[in-house]
């Protein structure tokens, strides 16, 4: 099936921002994937784009849509993917967002909240901005997510508090039960990445070998790679996840509220 406003998969995937998109970048591409799966394809007039950085997957995944990308470091202004047209590039606070109410058809945060201390107030902002119906997209790391995976690859890989500390994260990340929480109501759409089996391609991306010990190992690794990268699923085990969220219409919160309303109160002595 053609899609009419999201890029076709293999067109987006064809711009992975990430260096060596079948060995190094690989997990990229897997996460591209899971994005796409739970991206709906409705026409979008502006998204915004929590923390984009350096990547811009917003941009490639809706070309044509008005994206601004808001993010800390007031450097990622000169990036590449932050001078695309129809891209406007903000120097600001993912929980404080300089925005007016209800005024963006999607908000996207891909592996953003891990990083974020007050996660509970960047999502109340997301839903803040977005207008009803309007789509939250989200990637983050589940609770099958730990480094190395395997036990055995610990002599080669640094420290996973190191890691925590170079990439800047402040927890692991959460299970399906705990982001559902703190949104405050189920996902409508989850795709799951990194399997069993394909992250030993991403363990040694980010392991301590040197880079031609690394291209020897993604090459003795294709084959379990590729199938483990063919045969994923939604239901795949993975360590990561990608789930989108639906904002609540104006008839949607009035029936609520009504069924509320209709509730008995409790007598009080």
């Amino acid at each position: 099936m053609a899609h009419q406003h999201k890029r076709r998969l293999p067109d987006f995937l064809s711009d992975n921002p990430y260096p060596n998109p079948y060995t190094e970048g690989l997990f990229y591409r897997e996460k591209m994937r899971a994005i796409h799966r739970i991206a709906p394809d409705f026409p979008m007039k502006k998204i915004l784009e929590v923390g984009g950085g350096r990547s811009g997957l917003t941009s490639l995944l809706y070309p044509n849509a008005q994206i601004v990308n808001i993010d800390l470091n007031g450097e990622y202004a000169s990036a590449p993917c932050n001078r695309r047209p129809g891209v406007r590039f903000v120097c600001g606070d993912g929980t404080n967002l300089p925005f007016e109410d209800e005024c963006f058809d999607a908000v996207t945060m891909f592996d953003l909240l891990e990083h974020v201390p007050d996660d509970r107030q960047a999502v109340r902002e997301a839903f803040r901005v977005l207008r009803s119906d309007g789509i939250l997209l989200v990637s983050t790391p589940n609770e099958n997510w730990r480094y190395p995976y395997y036990q055995f690859m610990r002599a080669y890989c640094p420290a996973e508090a190191a890691l925590f500390a170079e990439w800047g994260h402040v927890r692991r990340g959460y299970s399906r039960v705990e982001i559902e929480k703190l949104v405050g109501f189920p996902a409508s759409r989850i795709a799951s990445f990194i399997n069993p089996l394909t992250v030993l391609c991403h363990d040694i991306g980010f392991s301590n070998l040197t880079w031609r010990q690394r291209q020897l190992c993604w090459a003795m690794l294709s084959p379990i790679t590729v199938i483990g990268y063919a045969f994923h699923r939604d239901g795949t085990k993975g360590t990561e996840s990608a789930y989108a969220w639906i904002k609540p219409g104006a008839e949607q919160r009035l029936e609520q509220e009504q069924i509320t309303s209709s509730q008995p109160v409790p007598a009080t002595s």
